[in-house]
């Protein structure tokens, strides 16, 4: 018995050194699997994001084209309504689902922010299906549409913590420049 008093010790810290073991490697796999499943659903919401903006980014082009047909809005492609309608409709029809995605993965402040922007969006298309041609009016509409879009991806940027991008504002060249002078 004395013999396996004096190896008892050695028996015990053996032991001791394996659920120690047991216990690190347990609670990394866990800390692993935990930056995992955060890494995949910050995709996850980024792509969610991506295509929600996508979406409304497709009636607001749509609205430019058919502005610049009724004379309101520079964009160099003008589109007329009766030639819209099929794309205004597509273009909803893809928001719809993507709208729901957001709401599931999205934060409260991004889906907020994602409400003022397609509210902006969707006011733009009323203003070109009325046939308006009131520069001012369309000019308050682009304003409140880059706005929103503009706290949108920084509230994206806010949940996701990525680093601030740019505001996508720059201006554009007049309608007519004047050559140089020679």
């Amino acid at each position: 018995m004395s013999a396996f008093i004096q190896q008892l010790p050695a028996l015990i810290g053996v032991v001791i050194g394996a659920l120690g073991s047991y216990v690190v490697v347990v609670r990394g796999d866990r800390m692993r699997f935990r930056r995992e499943q955060a890494a995949r659903w910050e995709e996850r919401r980024l792509t969610v994001y991506a295509d929600y903006a996508q979406s409304v980014k497709k009636t607001v082009t749509v609205t430019y084209r058919v502005a610049a047909a009724a004379g309101v809005d520079p964009h160099p492609d003008p589109l007329s309504l009766a030639e819209a309608q099929p794309l205004l409709a597509e273009a909803t029809t893809a928001r719809d689902p993507s709208g729901e995605a957001l709401i599931m993965l999205g934060s409260r402040t991004v889906v907020e922010k994602a409400r003022v922007w397609v509210v902006a969006a969707m006011e733009m298309e009323r203003f070109v299906r009325e046939g308006r041609d009131d520069r001012d009016a369309w000019q308050a509409l682009l304003e409140r549409q880059r706005a929103g879009r503009e706290a949108y991806y920084a509230a994206v940027g806010d949940d996701l913590g990525l680093p601030p991008g740019h505001s996508a504002r720059w201006p554009l060249p007049a309608e007519n420049p004047v050559p140089p002078q020679r």
